[in-house]
């Protein structure tokens, strides 16, 4: 007997195969015509792609328009991506796998190299923590379900804890940072640039960051449908996205400049995470589909997601 996943995913490609023959002459023609890449952005890497404009004039040869639309943050992104809204954007570690496990027709377009300066936990300069096994017991505030959820679980077992030793305080970075300030939490994990600006303006201490624990990549995201008829599109989208990051390696100072004017915030935070990134797009492989089964997986097991996942779903339509 067919376990209900094997069923599913059986039906699912036959219902897909058999829109795709009644829907090929359309298809065909729209590749050719007003085709339009809905780029759903954050204030950040994408927001400096969108102001050189090379992304437009390299799809302009293809008939390709670009629209743009800015989010204040990931889940949203992935939700209008479910409901058609948006065709690409770009997200962390954990929401696509809350996405998919919420049925969401995502699949990975391109991801980074890892940068795990870039999360961290943190304390107040006083403390008297000072590693990481001190964390027992102790309150540590960190966004539900996010990546730094999942750092936290491989950070804690690396030093021999577990997720239970300590007493998570779910809070979003802005209500964590109110609790931090006044001390109502012993710790703080949390990523850049609410990092950057902790340590700068609240005088914060780094306890451990992700180096050796997670590689925290950031993630850009289809659906099946676009990625399906519009892979050149996509392989486009993803060049550029690289390009931009192989400017800011190499002009460091600049970026923090221009990234210190989207995100409002003072020039010695963004240089300080500027600085620690790592850099570079590509194709999402097996073995990144690998990494983002393991956070599935533990997700599972803490019960954040409903069901067990198979990362394979969310593959590029090309992957070999």
């Amino acid at each position: 007997m067919h376990s209900p996943l094997k069923l599913s995913r059986r039906h699912w490609l036959a219902a897909t195969a058999g829109a795709a023959a009644l829907s090929r002459a359309p298809a065909v023609w729209a590749q050719k015509k007003d085709r339009v890449l809905r780029i759903g952005n954050q204030k950040g890497w994408l927001s400096l792609l969108k102001g050189r404009g090379t992304l437009e004039k390299r799809l302009a040869p293809l008939g390709v328009q670009v629209a743009w639309t800015e989010f204040n943050a990931g889940p949203v992104q992935l939700e209008a991506l479910n409901v058609g809204s948006i065709d690409f954007g770009d997200v962390g570690e954990a929401p696509p796998i809350f996405a998919q496990a919420a049925g969401a027709p995502l699949v990975y377009a391109g991801a980074t190299v890892p940068r795990p300066a870039l999360e961290a936990v943190i304390v107040p300069k006083a403390s008297a923590i000072r590693s990481v096994a001190e964390l027992k017991g102790r309150r540590v505030a960190l966004n539900k379900g996010s990546n730094v959820h999942y750092f936290l679980v491989k950070l804690l077992q690396k030093h021999g804890l577990q997720y239970p030793d300590v007493q998570p305080v779910f809070l979003a970075p802005a209500d964590a940072r109110a609790a931090f300030e006044r001390g109502a939490i012993d710790a703080w994990v949390i990523w850049d640039p609410f990092l950057a600006a902790a340590q700068k303006t609240l005088d914060a201490r780094l306890l451990a960051d992700a180096t050796g624990v997670v590689n925290n990549r950031a993630f850009y995201f289809t659906s099946r449908d676009f990625a399906t008829r519009n892979a050149d599109v996509l392989k486009i989208a993803i060049e550029e996205v690289n390009a931009v990051d192989a400017w800011v390696e190499k002009n460091k100072p600049a970026a923090a400049g221009e990234l210190s004017s989207l995100l409002g915030l003072d020039r010695s935070i963004t240089e300080l995470f500027v600085g620690r990134a790592s850099y570079g797009t590509a194709v999402v492989t097996r073995q990144i589909l690998a990494e983002q089964q393991q956070i599935a997986d533990t997700f599972f097991e803490l019960k954040l997601i409903p069901k067990k996942l198979n990362l394979l779903h969310a593959a590029p339509v090309d992957l070999a």
